[in-house]
């Protein structure tokens, strides 16, 4: 394992124990706003786990807004009783990006906690497909996963499927339209190529099921991972 990826996998590692704390302290419940549930979560994020800085902005969705894609702003909302709720943060540890997101079922509905185990084995799946792999572009990897999606029966509700992570600020590209660093349909390099300084990149894989005919959304997003033989 190479240092770099010790360090991303730390800083994941940290942004997962802090999604566990709000879990395990049953802060994820009905009647509480998106944005009162994120503000403490990045109260906890600094008080417990010293993460002070993000990287990008700071998401909770529950309800109908997790059918909104990550750009959107949606209004804020209520969570609801029998609700399902996502995370999507990007906390810097030592200097270090994560990316991680994860969703959550307030109650029993079986359709919110199908579309929550449903995004979590695609994301395994699609990971797996990935380290099989030799040669891949951004936008043959985008194709796999809408595929993937369709598969499981739902709609991809984002415009990309990943990107790449590293150290604060990650690389960007030259041309601020150029998707070479994304898992885009526009995305026509090979994603598996290393960076400039010939410095091997790595990769967030990020997903997002839409159920439109239930109202309901679900996200699972981190580090691509090689699967243990």
């Amino acid at each position: 394992m190479t240092d770099t990826r010790t360090k991303l996998i730390r800083a994941e590692q940290k942004a997962k124990d802090l999604f566990h704390a709000i879990e395990m302290r049953g802060l994820i419940v009905p009647g509480k706003s998106e944005s009162e549930l994120c503000r403490e979560i990045v109260q906890i994020a600094k008080d417990d786990f010293g993460i002070t800085d993000h990287w990008h902005k700071k998401i909770v969705r529950a309800g109908i807004n997790t059918l909104q894609p990550f750009i959107a702003d949606p209004p804020d909302r209520i969570i609801q009783d029998d609700d399902i709720v996502f995370f999507d943060f990007h906390p810097i540890f030592e200097g270090w990006e994560a990316d991680l997101g994860r969703t959550y079922v307030v109650g029993s509905d079986p359709r919110k906690l199908k579309i929550k185990n449903d995004i979590e084995a695609a994301w395994h799946e699609a990971n797996a497909w990935y380290f099989k792999q030799t040669k891949l572009t951004g936008a043959e990897y985008f194709r796999y996963v809408t595929d993937l999606t369709k598969r499981y029966g739902y709609e991809f509700g984002n415009a990309i499927a990943g990107h790449i992570v590293g150290k604060h600020p990650h690389e960007q590209p030259d041309d601020p339209n150029d998707m070479c660093l994304d898992v885009h349909p526009d995305n026509h390099t090979d994603i598996f190529q290393p960076d400039k300084f010939g410095n091997k990149r790595h990769w967030i894989l990020e997903l997002q099921f839409v159920d439109r005919a239930n109202n309901i959304g679900a996200f699972f997003e981190q580090l691509l991972n090689a699967p243990e033989s």
